[in-house]
């Protein structure tokens, strides 16, 4: 896990926490469904890949970070159909994946800590994943989108579940679509970033080094100084772009 010299967010990680936020926010932007396998409702997406590498590299608070510019980045490029609500839901789903497993890796870092971290992680976003859906996202789509009616939502089930009724619904959504779905997603996420965030984290620990003021002992406190310095514009400047991104987020959605 990167560690810097100076400040938690110095201008190296504020960098990266950038490359991997805007990589993610294309890849979630760009997501696809699988109709005849799962509702359409349901689009597959691999923005969680960048968050998680950049979790183990940088680690949970800027995964964090990271998983809440991705959406905004989303918002600005797409907008939201969910009255900002799905986005809600992948933000808490996205966090349960990276922070486990980041506080995990962060205590164990070896490929055993990480491994362990990505499954507690995967757990937990399925279950926040099902429950989500189960008490808060169906209920809103019924009332906002069909005024509460349950046959457009059941005539999309019947499509892959000819069973489907209301009875049954959230059985048949929730264990054989929701859990599944995350599955897939979470274990995409899983194969791609378990043999590559070491070496980004190798990577970025060697930026760090190369970028950092190699001074003498004498001048420490210098240059200690003239990091916290350039930190705090670059803090500044990183939260000035967050708050931009939150108003053209909103003003996309309620102007535009």
């Amino acid at each position: 896990m990167f560690k810097s010299n100076g400040e938690y967010f110095s201008s190296t990680r504020i960098a990266f926490i950038a490359m991997f936020s805007t990589l993610a926010g294309v890849l979630y932007a760009f997501n696809f469904a699988i109709p005849t396998v799962f509702p359409s409702w349901l689009e597959l997406q691999f923005s969680d890949i960048p968050a998680l590498i950049g979790t183990f590299s940088l680690g949970p608070v800027s995964g964090v970070i990271i998983t809440v510019v991705k959406i905004l980045i989303k918002l600005l490029i797409k907008s939201t159909s969910t009255v900002f609500v799905g986005e809600l839901a992948d933000l808490l789903i996205g966090c349960a994946f990276v922070v486990p497993a980041g506080l995990i890796y962060k205590y164990h870092r070896s490929f055993k800590g990480a491994l362990v971290g990505m499954l507690v992680g995967t757990a937990a976003s399925i279950t926040l994943s099902m429950l989500f859906n189960w008490l808060v996202l169906v209920p809103f789509y019924v009332q906002l989108f069909f005024g509460g009616s349950w046959n457009p939502i059941l005539g999309i089930m019947s499509g892959i579940f000819p069973s489907c009724t209301r009875d049954n619904f959230y059985v048949l959504y929730i264990f054989c679509s929701v859990l599944p779905f995350n599955a897939i997603r979470c274990a995409a996420a899983v194969a791609v970033s378990a043999p590559l965030y070491k070496r980004i984290s190798v990577l970025i620990r060697k930026v760090n080094l190369k970028l950092a003021p190699k001074n003498s002992q004498a001048e420490g406190e210098t240059a200690t100084v003239r990091m916290a310095k350039s930190d705090v514009i670059a803090i500044s400047l990183a939260a000035a772009a967050v708050a931009l991104l939150v108003l053209f987020a909103l003003l996309r959605y309620f102007v535009f």
